[in-house]
């Protein structure tokens, strides 16, 4: 029972953030969850693998929570995820088989690396040139396959890579949040799905998992998510989110150099 009221208090946590900022709520998860799976006694050669299945399942819950929230704003960009949503399930479940191969410890790796990475952009809040625009539909398909690529290997609903491209080309802040949140959720679905696939009829998985999806750990996280994800949205339309990123950017870097030291 313990470990469901962990679950739940991550999903609570995770979900503000998630639906504020629009990114990130993923790494926390997947960061989280090596941790306690290990507490736990996942198999080693797995617990990255399950980690991340469970938090790209949770996401799906969390992306239609949070879009709704940022629709009812206004903030979201129908225009690019119809353009980007074909790229985003092709690179994810692509991105789903290539995990399934990788060992974890290579997995592991990947993953902080890019953590630290993201930590960095969100901390240095870079802007962008005034006259740049978003590129049309070839080079959005190219940028959506290399996000859905990224996010399924690193358990993210790709925010980290989809709000820095958007604001980039001038999109506002607000409006690439909202935006991230919608493209978020055919991420989410097509990682599910690959990481499910992948995951069944492997050996030495715990009992309650869907493939690689850990199900005691997705519904404590989703509940925990509904509470918090829409007071997070409207934060994002009323708080300085600047300050916010710095210091949730912090938190990344500090929770990346733990799953480093857990696996280690």
């Amino acid at each position: 029972m313990e470990w469901w009221i962990v679950y739940l208090l991550m999903g609570l946590f995770v979900g503000f953030f998630a639906g504020m900022l629009g990114v990130g709520g993923g790494l926390i998860l997947v960061t989280l969850m090596v941790f306690l799976f290990s507490l736990q006694g996942f198999p080693a050669d797995r617990v990255v693998h399950i980690a991340l299945g469970t938090s790209l399942t949770s996401i799906v819950f969390t992306s239609i929570s949070s879009l709704r929230a940022h629709h009812r704003h206004g903030a979201v960009r129908w225009d690019i995820v119809k353009m980007a949503t074909p790229g985003l399930v092709a690179g994810t479940l692509l991105g789903t088989f290539v995990a399934d191969r990788m060992a974890s410890k290579y997995l592991a790796i990947f993953f902080v690396a890019f953590v630290y990475y993201s930590a960095v952009q969100m901390f240095a809040d870079m802007r962008p040139k005034p006259t740049r625009t978003l590129p049309g539909l070839a080079g959005m398909s190219v940028a959506a396959i290399i996000t859905g690529i990224i996010s399924s290997l690193v358990g993210a609903g790709g925010g980290l890579l989809s709000i820095p491209l958007m604001t980039m080309c001038n999109v506002p802040m607000r409006n690439a949040v909202g935006t991230s949140a919608a493209l978020g959720l055919p991420i989410a679905i097509a990682g599910a799905a690959g990481y499910i696939y992948n995951g069944l009829g492997q050996d030495h998985l715990p009992p309650l998992t869907l493939g690689y999806v850990y199900v005691p750990a997705l519904v404590g996280i989703v509940i925990g998510t509904f509470v918090t994800v829409p007071a997070g949205a409207k934060a994002a339309h009323t708080m300085p989110v600047p300050r916010l990123k710095k210091i949730f950017s912090v938190i990344l870097f500090l929770m990346a150099t733990k799953m480093l030291w857990t696996l280690f």
